[in-house]
């Protein structure tokens, strides 16, 4: 039998059940009612957009507790990166990629937003070299390093070529062309086109001011003057074995087998090595006939790096998403997708990034690679002038006048 008493103290526990009960309830309607809503856009090369999509869907994962979050991706290359921002720093995307050689542009502008968050451990985790290109003259960190990795060197078929047979592009072009296959280099571009002048010894380089170069590439007197190197490039550009091609061209053409070399960068490495097959191989750059002397060609060596905007809403958010897609982790799953090198300590230390065919090329190279360091004039100058000599220089120009022309753009103020 039910007392009074007995009755009284299961309603008060009834009670107390109902509003534990109903607290839990609310505090879990308060929870996700609360959460803080980020919203935040994203930039980087259309390639990437499959790795950095699975990188965000992880990233809102850990911060789920915090914030509902959500990223708009969008294709933006990293070579064009800092003219789209310049042309209106406000509309930029909060976080973006770019390459190295544009982060003086981007900090002179102002679009770059000065880090705070985690800084110490940013510089801890990077190579000294990589938080080096990243450090404003104020001693302040404005960019994130991604990778490693941006420079050049030569993917070779070893069914074709031996390891004796890439050390000189004469012999390389000879075996290609006795094979009916074809060697290719983007030698319309200011980026690969700097290998043969550097090689010979000539130079540019941008001044002190950071918006205009020096450049002697022109050159009439030393050793080798600058109709000598573009005599060399016009040699190989009207070989038989050879065709002046881009990154999407190389791949297509290696995965066919009409081409059975090429020059590019560690980001082509998983492509390269689909092509090629059991044939895959790397070495460093070969060297190349000027006169009658061979000279080692050298290269631009760089860094990707991770940006965020100066003018982003989301300062703090937009710092964490960038300094995650960064991380040892996602520096990791870029290499294992995109084949690039980790400016993460750790991640660079594994045996996986060791054992890497395409990073130890590219570590072969950087004996002969060098920071670029040009500003803006540099790359339209260069591009007119190495698309004519891969061209075969079809109306005669001559040779001075094509050069003399490349370096009045070169070195004009902007």
């Amino acid at each position: 039998m039910i007392t009074g008493f007995t009755a009284k103290i299961r309603k008060v526990v009834s009670v107390v059940l109902m509003l534990a009960l109903c607290a839990g309830v609310f505090s879990g309607c308060d929870k996700t009612e609360n959460l803080e809503e980020v919203s935040l856009s994203l930039w980087c090369a259309n390639d990437d957009i499959p790795m950095i999509t699975q990188m965000i869907e992880e990233f809102k994962e850990h911060y789920k507790d915090e914030a509902n979050i959500s990223v708009t991706i969008s294709a933006e290359g990293e070579d064009t990166c800092k003219d789209t921002i310049l042309a209106n720093p406000q509309a930029a995307a909060d976080v973006f990629s770019f390459a190295a050689d544009q982060f003086n542009s981007l900090l002179g502008a102002g679009a770059l937003l000065k880090l705070t968050e985690n800084v110490d451990a940013v510089k801890t985790a990077n190579s000294a070299s990589s938080i080096e290109v990243v450090t404003a003259p104020d001693g302040q960190l404005y960019a994130y390093p991604a990778t490693a990795s941006n420079g050049y060197f030569l993917y070779y078929n070893s069914n074709y070529l031996t390891k004796e047979d890439v050390k000189s592009f004469d012999r390389i072009l000879e075996v290609a062309a006795s094979n009916g296959k074809k060697v290719t280099m983007d030698i319309g571009g200011g980026w690969y086109l700097y290998s043969f002048f550097k090689g010979a010894g000539l130079d540019v380089e941008m001044t002190e001011d950071g918006k205009t170069n020096v450049c002697n590439w022109n050159t009439t007197s030393g050793k080798f003057t600058g109709v000598d190197v573009a005599e060399a490039i016009l040699r190989i550009a009207e070989h038989e074995g050879f065709f002046a091609a881009g990154d999407d061209t190389f791949k297509a053409d290696a995965k066919s087998g009409s081409v059975i070399a090429g020059i590019s960068g560690t980001w082509l490495s998983n492509d390269i090595k689909e092509a090629f097959g059991d044939g895959y191989a790397a070495a460093k750059l070969p060297e190349y006939t000027i006169k009658d002397d061979s000279v080692q060609m050298h290269s631009f060596a760089g860094y990707k790096l991770i940006g965020v905007s100066a003018h982003t809403d989301q300062p703090l958010w937009s710092q964490r998403l960038a300094e995650w897609i960064t991380n040892e982790e996602n520096q990791l799953t870029r290499f294992k997708t995109r084949g690039e090198g980790p400016s993460n300590i750790n991640a660079a230390s594994t045996s996986e990034v060791q054992a890497s065919i395409a990073i130890a090329a590219l570590s072969e190279q950087s004996l002969y690679g060098h920071l670029q360091n040009v500003a803006d004039t540099y790359w339209t100058p260069t591009s007119i002038f190495g698309n004519t000599i891969a061209a075969k220089n079809m109306d005669n120009i001559d040779l001075q006048v094509l050069l003399d022309t490349m370096v009045a753009g070169i070195t004009a103020a902007p």
